[in-house]
C-alpha cells in the first residue's frame, strides 16, 4: 500500500513530521540564506511552520498572504532596516498582535532601539538556539 499523503489528520504518521497548526507559523526575514534556513530549522524543532523572506518587500508580502503567528527579523537587510519593519507592523491595526523576535548582530547597543520600535524580543547573533526556541515558543502561546 502507498504511504499516505503528509496532512494533519493522518494519525499514522508520527507527530515529529506532522505539520505544525495554522497558528503556529514563523516568518523569518533574514537575509543570509544559511542563517534563514537555520533559524528555520530550530522554528520546526520547535514546532512551527516555517516561512522565509530575505527582504523587507517579501516580508510584507508574507505578512500579507500568510499572516504569520510569529516574525524572527533581522535588523540589517538590503531595503530596509528590521527597525523599520518591526515598528510598521506594529503601527497597522491588522498587524500589531504579532509577535517580533529581533535577532541581530548589531549587539545590546541597539536593545533599547529595538524593544522601542515594538520587538517583544532582542537576541544578539551568534545566537543561542535554545534561547530563540525557548523565545519562539513563548511569544507564539500569547
Amino acid at each position: 500500500m502507498p504511504d499516505m499523503p503528509p496532512t494533519p489528520d493522518n494519525p499514522t504518521r508520527p507527530a515529529a513530521q506532522r505539520p505544525a497548526p495554522a497558528d503556529r507559523v514563523v516568518l523569518v526575514v533574514e537575509d543570509d540564506p544559511e542563517i534563514n534556513h537555520l533559524v528555520g530549522a530550530y522554528a520546526r524543532l520547535a514546532g512551527f511552520d516555517y516561512r522565509a523572506a530575505t527582504t523587507a518587500a517579501a516580508a510584507f508580502e508574507e505578512i500579507r498572504e500568510h499572516r504569520p503567528s510569529l516574525i524572527v527579523l533581522d535588523v540589517m537587510l538590503p531595503d530596509l532596516d528590521g527597525f523599520e519593519i518591526c515598528r510598521r507592523v506594529k503601527e497597522d491595526p491588522d498587524t500589531r498582535p504579532i509577535p517580533v523576535i529581533l535577532l541581530t548582530a548589531l549587539g545590546e547597543a541597539y536593545r533599547q532601539r529595538g524593544l522601542a520600535c515594538g520587538a517583544s524580543e532582542y537576541l544578539g547573533k551568534p545566537f543561542d538556539p535554545d534561547l530563540l526556541m525557548e523565545a519562539m515558543s513563548r511569544f507564539a502561546a500569547r
